[in-house]
This record gives C-alpha cells, structure tokens and sequence, in this order.
C-alpha cells in the first residue's frame, strides 16, 4: 500500500454524520436541500437522444468551456482555452495542486479553518503543506497580514477558500488588496493564489473580493454542486491562465479522461439561462436572514456570516468539539459538525449548516443552546 495513503485519516465530517437518525435534526452535511431545475436535465436529455453520450474533448466541451470563461470574464481569462471542465471541484482542486505544485521543492500554503480535503490531497502527492490560522479573536476574518507573514521560502502557492467552509467569512476587498499587492512587489518567482469559489453564490457582503480580478497568478476552482443543488451531477471547473490550464487538462485526462457528457450538458443549459447559477440565491438570501434571527435570539457566540451556508458557534472552554458532537446527537438528538475536523484551530467550535427547511434549523439551534446551556 501506498504510506501516504495509509496515513491519511478518512473524513471526520462523514464518521460524524454517520450518527445521524431518522429523527435527527440535519445541520451535518454542506449539501443544498433545494431540489434541482429540471429543465437543465430536460436540455441534456434532448441533447443524449439526438447524439448519444460519447467522449467529450478532455478539457470539456469547447461550448461549456467559452460560457465559463464569459460569465466569469475575468481579466486574461476570457476564453475556453481559460477553462478545464473536471469532475467537480474536489478534482479541480486536486488536479490544480497536482499539476502546480513540485513535491521536491515546493510548499502549498492553506488558510485555516479550512475544509480538509486541501492539506490531504497536498499530502496525497508528497507536497509539504502548512496552515495559516485566522485569529479567533477577530471572528476568524480573513487576515491578509497574517498570510503574508506565513510565506516561506518555498511557499509556491496559497489557498484560501471564501466565502470560507466552516467559518463564513468572506475575503473583503481591502485585505486583497493589501495580499496582492505585497505578492506583486515580491522578486523571483510569483507566488500563485488557488481561489475555492464554490460557496460565490452564496455571498451575503457587498465588498467580497475575488482574485482572479486583481492578480494574474491565480486560478479559479468552482461547480454547480452548490449554487444549482447538483452535489451528485459532480461537474466542475478550473479557470486560470492559458499556459497553466493547458497543463492542467494534462493531469486531468489521466486522472478521468473526460467528465460525464451528460452532466457538461446540464452545465451548458445553466450557464446559458438567464438566472444560471444564481437561480436559487434568493432562497438562500432569505434563508440566511431567518437563520440570523435565530442565532441572535439564541445568544449563542457565532460567527458573522458573511457567506455560504454555514454558521459556526462556539462551545462552552474546554469542551472538546468531538464530544460536543456526539452528545449533541445522542442526548439532543442534532447532528452538527465538530470544529476540530476543520483544524485544531477550530476545536471549540461547531459547524451548523442551515440548508434544512427553517423550521428545522430553528429547531436544531434551539437543542445546540440548550445543551451548551445545560453544559455551563
């Protein structure tokens, strides 16, 4: 067996979630609630009956790959030779590391709390991979001095998911700036930044920064997954300069060939519809003002939400996440997701989704109080 592979831990957030039960109430799993258009499957469906369902080109069909590039139209990056179409985000992030990064000399830098799946498939490929923890007492908000500090001599490239799994925040306009422009006085080699847009349409700030507009070494990784409530369609993205992405679409034809040409049709009637991937960000936006609500009448400790669709909340000091969880679903009957399982940074915290029914989450919030209640 592969060591690497042997010392990779398998996921704590689906361990944890295992424990749920028929009559749990669901804040697990990051996974809309929403069902999907189906018109978007209808279009695919006209296309498969009248050409069959054959090998698309690897990096995705030219037609998907061009509406990518000009919905996003960031500068540089205009055109389908811009975009790789991969089996949704979590293989355009590890095919991104992949393809950028050289085991031998060079480091992947992660903003941390952070979804785990970055420092793992760094790991998986023998690439040295450190954290930057946000600072808990500014609300984990996306710090650009405390990166900019973490660079090390063989920082080649730095990920920072915003809005961010678990936390919420959103990287703001300023702290961008100040990250981008201490990364382009720097001599030698640029340093790249990998932007995880998967939660863009569920941003919930006026001032959200998005790299790829301000500095050319950056590439894009995103899917439908959340924004049209397709987790299982597994159609995502990359987007970054010519010269990478024709590397990129390398790694990827050896890793999947192509990706399904079913779902690159959904894709292709999303990014060609008038609403496309913002046709359920009005349910998200009242959703989150109900879930607000909540959480200010709780009088929980949380996190501002700037973005997706998480709110974190913080357990009594000294309990233990991991534990706070279990309790939660075998006393409370609530299924929320440990701190810990996001950095131990983030160990006295808990990860509540607000994808359920409102009624639901309020009801969820209302168990998590009271069981840190009844703690204290």
């Amino acid at each position: 067996m592969n060591p690497r592979v042997l010392e990779i831990e398998s996921s704590l957030i689906r361990r944890v979630a295992s424990h749920r039960r028929s009559t749990s109430i669901d804040l697990g799993l990051g996974e809309p609630s929403l069902m999907p258009n189906p018109e978007h499957f209808a279009f695919a469906m006209r296309y498969i009956e009248a050409h069959g369902i054959r090998y698309t080109p690897n990096a995705g069909e030219p037609a998907l790959r061009e509406a990518i590039a000009r919905h996003y139209d960031y500068p540089g990056m205009h055109g389908a030779e811009n975009v790789c179409v991969t089996t949704g985000s979590q293989e355009a992030m590890y095919v991104t590391i992949k393809t950028l990064l050289d085991a031998a000399c060079d480091e992947l830098l992660v903003v941390e709390p952070t979804f785990p799946s970055y420092i793992k498939m760094a790991r998986l490929e023998g690439i040295t991979v450190r954290g930057v923890a946000m600072h808990e007492a500014d609300d984990f908000a996306i710090d650009a001095q405390r990166i900019l500090d973490a660079i090390g001599e063989r920082t080649r490239a730095i990920v920072i998911c915003s809005p961010n799994n678990p936390t919420g925040r959103v990287l703001r306009n300023d702290q961008a700036r100040l990250l981008v422009d201490a990364l382009e006085s720097r001599a030698g080699e640029p340093i790249w930044l990998i932007h995880d847009e998967i939660y863009r349409e569920q941003s919930f700030v006026d001032d959200e920064a998005f790299l790829a507009e301000r500095y050319p070494h950056t590439i894009v990784t995103n899917s439908v997954s959340k924004s049209n409530a397709l987790t299982g369609l597994r159609l995502g993205w990359i987007i970054g300069p010519q010269a990478f992405v024709e590397s990129a679409i390398k790694t990827h034809a050896w890793l999947t060939s192509c990706t399904d040409t079913f779902a690159q049709q959904v894709a292709l009637h999303i990014f060609t519809e008038l609403t496309g991937v913002n046709e359920h960000v009005s349910w998200y936006r009242a959703q989150w003002a109900g879930v607000m609500e909540a959480l200010r009448a709780s009088k929980l400790h949380f996190i501002p939400v700037d973005g997706s669709f998480y709110a974190c909340v913080r357990l009594p000091q000294r309990v233990g996440s991991y534990d706070a969880a279990m309790q939660l679903i075998d006393e409370y009957d609530v299924l929320a997701i440990p701190g810990i399982a996001f950095g131990d940074v983030f160990d006295n915290w808990l990860r509540l989704s607000w994808v359920a029914p409102l009624d639901k989450v309020r009801e969820g919030i209302k168990r998590v109080t009271a069981y840190v209640n009844d703690y204290v």
